[in-house]
């Protein structure tokens, strides 16, 4: 054994006075710097009132980028994205949901910082190292703010209480999300990139649309918040017997999966870095 693991140590020395070897007589440069830029393309939203991932109504968004490279692999990347998401029963391929006829809108307000790996060495000065696939994970912290919609005017939904949320108990609107994607990059020249990146959302609630659980007490909504508030929970349409859906503990969303967002987004870079030739064997 004693043999075995000098003979390991060996080799392992060997190969490490070879790799010093190699540095020492090869001009190999390393890029590091920052990358800023901006970035248009499209929101999507997916939850309680879109639950066939429907991708046929899109809303805007907008955002900045920077970036950090380490080297021709790892990035740090800082972000700030404007979204615009909503959704509507009546698009709804499903007669539950036609009937249960809800609707919302939302902006999202989203910045964050997630740690990027380029699959391929990916380098502004070396036209052999111009482009690579790269994925991404990070956290997020993101605010939204849904609204119904309620005979062409839209109502904040959070203060209503809209399934029987007491006062001072509702969902907050600012919370962490973990953020991740994948992206393709191509740089070029030696200062600009352009980068197309699909990110996504794992988001705690399921209230990003105000759709969760089961509807409340009408009574008991009308008494503590009026009767907007009654409306913009069960805007249902009248079924066969003249009624709607709204009966208290009735399924309105399902709370077994939380809700989430992404977006399809190009962007154009400015690269402000340099290259680092190695320290050790440099001419």
């Amino acid at each position: 054994m004693i043999i075995l693991k000098i003979c390991i140590l060996k080799n392992s020395c060997l190969c490490f006075l070879i790799y010093l070897s190699f540095f020492s007589t090869q001009k190999i440069f390393a890029q590091r710097g920052w990358e800023i830029g901006g970035n248009v393309g499209a929101a999507y939203y997916f939850g309680d009132l879109n639950t066939s991932f429907d991708l046929s109504h899109p809303g805007i968004a907008l955002g900045v980028t920077s970036r950090f490279n380490f080297n021709e692999r790892l990035c740090l990347k800082l972000s700030g994205t404007y979204g615009k998401i909503g959704a509507d029963d009546k698009n709804s391929a499903n007669a539950f949901e036609r009937t249960r006829n809800l609707n919302f809108r939302s902006d999202i307000f989203d910045g964050g910082a997630q740690f990027e790996f380029n699959f391929l060495p990916y380098n502004y000065y070396d036209p052999s190292k111009r482009f690579s696939p790269y994925v991404f994970a990070g956290l997020n912290v993101y605010h939204f703010n849904p609204q119904g919609n309620l005979n062409g005017t839209w109502y904040d939904l959070a203060p209503l209480g809209t399934e029987g949320q007491f006062k001072g108990e509702e969902y907050y609107t600012t919370q962490l999300a973990l953020n991740y994607g994948i992206g393709f990059k191509i740089a070029l020249g030696e200062e600009w990139s352009i980068n197309l990146e699909l990110s996504a959302r794992k988001l705690f609630t399921d209230y990003l649309d105000d759709v969760s659980t089961v509807y409340p007490s009408m009574n008991d909504l009308r008494k503590s918040r009026g009767p907007i508030a009654i409306a913009l929970s069960d805007p249902s349409l009248l079924d066969a017997e003249g009624k709607k859906l709204g009966l208290p503990g009735r399924q309105r969303g399902d709370s077994n999966q939380n809700d989430t967002y992404s977006f399809f987004t190009f962007g154009v870079l400015y690269y402000f870095g340099d290259l680092k030739c190695p320290t050790i064997g440099r001419n």
